[in-house]
């Protein structure tokens, strides 16, 4: 089963992240067509019954067309940096006009509430969000007061006018319960921009911090060894025509500073590449933890060869990277066992993930190390949810015999 690539999870990384930006942008929609449906209801059993005229049941049917559309867009606008304010003016007109349809049918008194609703998603501060309640509150039961006056609404039972404070409030807190729960759907939201932007800037810092400590030690290893380099060449080319023995003698120099320099290069290398097991379970957990992923790491085997557990290491490090930039798992179990003859080492999350795709990258280049052992690493779903990464590693003496029998 292919291993996917780094680029791949990346990719599905921001595909999981687009689609709960769309969940959360349908679910403002079925709660706008669920507060619309009475209107409509209304609108369809005026027409019907021949209280509203055609020409004024599709005015408003356009209206409400209108209407969602525009919601849609304060929404859209909100879910970014804000809705703008040329949306909120034609979404409040068109509100406005719609309300107007409260004089015939009492349904319609939920359009001017869902539009402060949704526009206080935009509106900054608590005060503007109060202000805009309490002024669509004092809309509505104006509009109300006029029905009455009017005559236009019997199924209300309106007579008296201290009744308007009570109808007042009952506008001011459907209004302000709409307003709350929009909010706190919206909040939801941000949070889950905060997080997915902090995955990226931890991930940008870490490169970045390993990018600078390996030109630490580049320059360390090799500042001095170039500079003597330098300085002796130079002078072999002013003495290879006064002093031909000392010229060569100082090229000799040259080409063992060159030989010193490869073989610390080489060392280096060597150490960035041997990883001690312990320290990256250890170091693994604590960074899954603050990540809020609650990590089970088994204990290692006893006694492991050193190159076996470099390369049990390196698999951790790398699964755990992957945990923690391409999915959204709260929990991962790290398990390590000997089977036969070989170290198995499994990585379970239950966050997003899939085995399909080409080779390549990351864990393309993990599987190249673990090969290098005799190893084999497999990266495929755990289920339906979840993600499971494997690697089977043999002992020096399994291998020796596979290695024997394979020949």
């Amino acid at each position: 089963m292919g291993t996917p690539t780094s680029a791949q999870l990346e990719e599905r990384a921001a595909s999981g992240f687009e689609e709960y930006r769309k969940v959360t942008y349908r679910s403002f929609l079925i709660a706008a067509l669920g507060v619309i449906s009475p209107a409509v209801v209304g609108l369809v059993q005026g027409h019907t019954s021949g209280k509203v005229p055609v020409p004024v049941t599709a005015l408003a049917a356009v209206g409400l067309g209108l209407f969602l559309w525009l919601y849609s867009r304060l929404v859209q606008g909100s879910m970014r940096s804000g809705a703008s304010r040329r949306d909120i003016v034609l979404s409040a007109v068109s509100a406005g006009l719609l309300s107007l349809m409260m004089l015939g049918s009492p349904v319609f008194c939920v359009i001017p509430v869902f539009w402060a609703a949704t526009v206080a998603l935009s509106v900054p501060g608590r005060r503007g969000q109060i202000l805009l309640c309490l002024g669509t509150a004092a809309f509505g039961t104006v509009l109300v007061a006029v029905a009455v006056g009017l005559d236009r609404s019997p199924g209300w039972d309106l007579r008296h006018w201290y009744l308007v404070p009570a109808v007042f409030a009952g506008f001011a807190g459907l209004c302000w319960l709409l307003i709350f729960i929009n909010l706190y759907q919206r909040r939801i939201w941000d949070l889950h921009q905060e997080a997915h932007a902090a995955r990226e800037a931890q991930a940008r810092l870490a490169v970045t911090e390993e990018r600078l400590r390996f030109s630490r030690d580049l320059h360390d290893l090799l500042g001095h060894s170039l500079s003597l380099i330098a300085v002796k060449s130079e002078l072999a080319i002013r003495l290879s025509e006064p002093d031909p023995a000392r010229a060569r003698a100082e090229m000799a120099d040259v080409r063992q500073a060159a030989r010193d320099a490869l073989r610390e290069v080489r060392s280096a290398v060597r150490g960035y590449r041997a990883v001690e097991l312990d320290a990256e379970l250890a170091g693994v957990r604590a960074v899954l933890e603050a990540a809020g992923v609650r990590c089970e790491a088994a204990a290692p085997p006893a006694a492991l060869p050193p190159e076996v557990r470099s390369v049990l290491a390196w698999v951790i490090r790398e699964g755990a990277t992957n945990v923690i930039k391409h999915s959204e798992a709260r929990h991962c179990a790290i398990a390590l066992a000997s089977h036969g003859g070989s170290v198995v080492l499994e990585m379970r999350n239950d966050g997003t993930g899939d085995a399909e795709g080409g080779a390549g990258s990351g864990l393309t280049g993990l599987a190249e190390r673990v090969a290098v052992v005799g190893g084999d690493l497999t990266a495929a779903r755990d289920g339906r949810d979840g993600f499971l990464l494997r690697a089977v590693v043999p002992l020096p003496a399994a291998g020796a015999e596979r290695a024997g029998s394979t020949a």
